[in-house]
């Protein structure tokens, strides 16, 4: 009973082999990522954005604190250098009060500067070269007052001056970052500009004095003001106004003192003339200061009304930045909790269809699957509404559930048709056995034919016990074809057997059952409907332990009650096996392999055939060492197996040795069996019901008395198929023989009748059954001689020669199969 398997642990595969390990990152990770990105993202840009909106609404309230603070100094002192340019040029044109209105225009000038650089300095504007500037008033009010240098370099330094201020309000005030601010403050530069471009008007025109004169320069320069004025005023003021502004506007121009204002400048530029000391001036020129004085204060008015209103729309615009700012931080902080909301409930979606998924697909692979393959395997049928079904879904995840409810219907596709080949191939497998089996059983009737005829002669008769043991092998190899191919044993016993006649029967079937010693140790019978099932299973584990056993060595079974049912220990000294042998042996004796895996182990068929018969009565098999270096096969069948109602009394544990065993009571006959020996049934295994025998007890071979006893009155033969065996009888030679339930009948002539084929429309046909011990001839029926006390070894040479031959096949079949497992 021993292995043949390799020992050692299997080789670790390659890294190659194993191909390169990649990190896979997790879908609910990704789908964190993917939530979190979008996220962080609008999160940033929201703070961003309020950042730079604050930071505009901050520089729009500085801007407006800083023209508030700066502009109004700086516009007052803007209007103060204009004026003192224009007193300056009058006291250089020697105008009469020129000097008293000049004192007066410096003196608001020094007031508006000093103002102006307290405001600067404090609101952090950058007016530099205006201070600069201011810095060298004093120099060429010492110049005008000397009258040392030309007027025109005079009145260049307080147009630069004044064209420095505009300078500062255009770039300081003029809120460039901002398009609506810059829209609405363009006219307010503009106005100062085409003021500035009147007040050189009138500059030049107080530089003319009484003499009404003006150099050629002087007159160009008077010319270019005007176009230029007139040139702002109808391109870069008018269309900016608001309507408001624009009327206002409107009501200047279409004053007498606008009025008189143009006719002056037409008739400067139209009716002049030339001079030997430059250009004269017409006489009309004397209302322009009446006029100027009128239509400037209004200038004036609307150019503090316009800077006014785009500070106001400086602080409008600030508070605007402000709110936009928190509806931004309230609506992004809703949207973002809307999209974490969205995100979340998605993802959690997402995961729970996945997690529903492989949920379904576990359980399909782990138990749907697997039941639905075992029981195609077992012809059983399948119920469909188990599998997963095509719902055909279009978004991704259904699609994967289509995919895969279409590989698992491929699988039980393929599964199916396996299956169906398998059955096939089963039912072509035990057709083939039935017909062997009763070809089995005819030779089996032949040999108990010339057994009867022959049995006179004793060579001859052990030749045709061992002839007749090999066919009981073919026979129990028949019955293994049968059994993994899903057929069952054919069983005829119709009453309970006792254990040791169980025994018995299953050691019968083994070739070299003269080493088997049977142990019962309890009384107990088993259900006559499993009796071929056990005794098959034992003859298996028997056979394995006598061919990897030495051939002089004893094995033993013995059987006895324990907890659980009935415990059958199988006992041989065969070679030692390694223990990852016998938990991968045990392994195929629970669990019924594939045809793929029959086929590579075809030598060891018998485990899987204990396995699948184990199996079939609810029975463990366990291989083990045994103390004495062996295997010891240890079966366990469970107490339903057991007719607890029909135990025999206890028996003395041995016999003597002329007393012949007790027959048992015939068994009745059932009466499909009966029906099925009418019709030329092939013949069933018989049920034996003897009394236990001990080592002790068993019978030993005599040397054959001198004279032939007298014939045993014998029971007339029961006609059905199940008759009932008694007890084996020895021959002289100490072989086994069959004793027959009727007198022997006369030598069978060549047209005796033979069991008939099973019907070719049978299912599964019943395979013939041996029954072992039934043959004995009728003159070796005799009482046994009593035993000398120096006998001698009953085996003939030729069977010391077979034994010998027999250990070195199995020893040569044990180290072949050992060089097979070899990697």
């Amino acid at each position: 009973m021993s292995s043949t398997e390799p020992e050692g642990p299997p080789v670790p595969l390659t890294t190659r082999q194993r191909g390169p390990r990649r990190r896979t990152v997790r879908l609910r990770t990704l789908l964190v990522c993917l939530a979190v990105v979008p996220t962080v993202a609008m999160g940033t840009q929201t703070v961003l954005t309020a950042e730079r909106l604050l930071d505009q609404s901050a520089h729009l309230r500085a801007d407006v604190a800083a023209s508030e603070h700066t502009g109004v100094p700086l516009y007052t002192l803007l209007v103060d250098l204009q004026a003192e340019r224009t007193a300056s040029a009058a006291l250089w044109a020697g105008s009469p009060g020129a000097e008293q209105e000049l004192r007066q225009r410096r003196q608001a000038t020094d007031r508006a500067a000093a103002e102006f650089r307290r405001a600067a300095a404090e609101a952090g504007v950058s007016v530099g070269e205006v201070v600069r500037q201011l810095g060298d008033l004093a120099v060429y009010r010492g110049r005008a007052d000397a009258r040392t240098g030309t007027p025109d370099t005079l009145l260049a330094y307080y147009t630069a001056l004044v064209n420095e201020i505009i300078r500062v309000y255009q770039h300081e005030f003029s809120h460039s970052e901002d398009a609506e601010l810059t829209q609405a403050s363009r006219p307010v530069v503009s106005l100062l500009s085409a003021s500035e471009m009147m007040a050189r008007q009138d500059a030049l025109l107080a530089l003319a004095g009484p003499s009404r004169e003006l150099s050629a320069g002087a007159f160009d320069q008077f010319t270019s003001a005007v176009g230029a004025q007139r040139y702002l005023y109808e391109t870069w003021v008018v269309p900016y106004l608001p309507e408001r502004d624009r009327r206002f506007y409107e009501r200047i121009t279409t004053s007498p003192a606008w009025e008189t204002k143009t006719r002056i400048e037409n008739a400067i530029i139209f009716e002049n003339k030339d001079s030997d000391t430059g250009i004269r001036l017409p006489s009309d020129v004397g209302e322009w200061r009446a006029a100027h004085a009128s239509f400037s204060m209004q200038m004036a008015t609307l150019n503090i009304d316009r800077a006014r209103q785009v500070l106001t729309l400086g602080e409008a615009k600030a508070d605007r930045l402000q709110t936009e700012v928190a509806w931004l931080i309230g609506g992004s902080g809703a949207g973002l909790l809307l999209v974490v909301a969205i995100v979340v409930a998605s993802t959690r979606s997402v995961l729970r269809r996945l997690d529903g998924l492989h949920r379904r697909t576990v359980a399909v692979a782990e138990r749907i699957l697997p039941d639905v393959v075992a029981r195609l395997g077992s012809g059983r049928p399948v119920d469909e509404s188990v599998l997963p079904r095509v719902t055909g879904h279009r978004d991704e995840v259904g699609r994967i559930n289509d995919a895969f409810a279409r590989v698992v219907a491929v699988s039980v596709d393929g599964h199916r048709q396996l299956a169906a080949e398998r059955h096939g191939f089963g039912m072509f497998a035990s057709g083939i056995a039935s017909r062997t089996g009763n070809l089995v059983s005819r030779q089996l009737a032949l040999t108990e034919d010339i057994q009867d005829a022959f049995g006179h002669d004793e060579p001859l008769l052990a030749q045709l016990m061992r002839s007749d043991q090999l066919t009981v092998g073919m026979r129990r190899q028949i019955e293994n074809l049968l059994i993994l191919s899903g057929g069952e044993i054919p069983d005829p016993h119709t009453e309970p057997m006792r254990i040791a006649d169980l025994l018995r029967e299953a050691a019968a079937e083994v070739e070299d059952f003269r080493r088997i010693e049977r142990q019962a140790l309890d009384e107990a019978s088993v259900q006559p409907h499993v009796i071929s099932q056990i005794s098959h299973l034992l003859a298996e584990l028997l056979d394995n332990a006598t061919r990897f056993s030495p051939p002089r060595s004893k094995v033993v079974i013995r059987a006895e009650l324990v907890a659980d049912g009935l415990s059958v220990e199988i006992e041989d000294r065969g070679p030692r096996v390694a223990s990852a042998t016998y938990e991968e042996m045990n392994q195929r004796l629970h669990s019924a392999p594939p045809y793929a895996v029959l086929a590579e182990n075809a030598h060891r068929l018998g485990l899987f055939v204990v396995g699948h018969l184990a199996e079939q009565l609810g029975a463990t098999v366990t291989l083990r060492r045994s103390v004495y270096g062996g295997t010891s096969a240890v079966v366990v069948l469970p107490g339903g197996l057991l007719d607890s109602s029909d135990r025999p009394a206890a028996q003395p544990a041995a016999q003597p040795a002329a007393q012949p065993a007790a027959q048992s009571r015939p068994a009745a006959e059932d009466p499909a069996d009966a029906a099925g020996a009418g019709t030329g049934a092939a013949p069933a295994r018989k049920a034996v019901r003897t009394p236990a025998l001990t080592p002790e007890s068993a019978p030993t071979p005599t040397p054959a008395p001198s004279a032939a006893p007298p014939e045993e009155p014998v029971p007339a033969r029961v006609t059905g198929p199940r008759a009932v065996e008694p007890a084996p009888v020895p021959t002289p030679a100490g072989l086994p023989s069959r004793r027959r339930t009727d007198p022997a009948p006369p030598a069978r002539t060549a047209s005796a009748p033979r069991p008939a084929l099973p019907a070719r429309g049978a299912a599964r046909p019943a395979l013939p059954e041996r029954v072992p011990q039934t043959h004995m001839s009728q003159q070796l029926r005799g009482p046994r001689a009593p035993e000398t006390t120096d006998r001698q070894d009953p085996a003939t040479p030729e069977e010391v020669a077979d034994a010998w031959t027999d250990y070195e096949q199995g020893t040569r079949k044990v180290e072949e199969e050992l060089r097979q497992d070899q990697p």
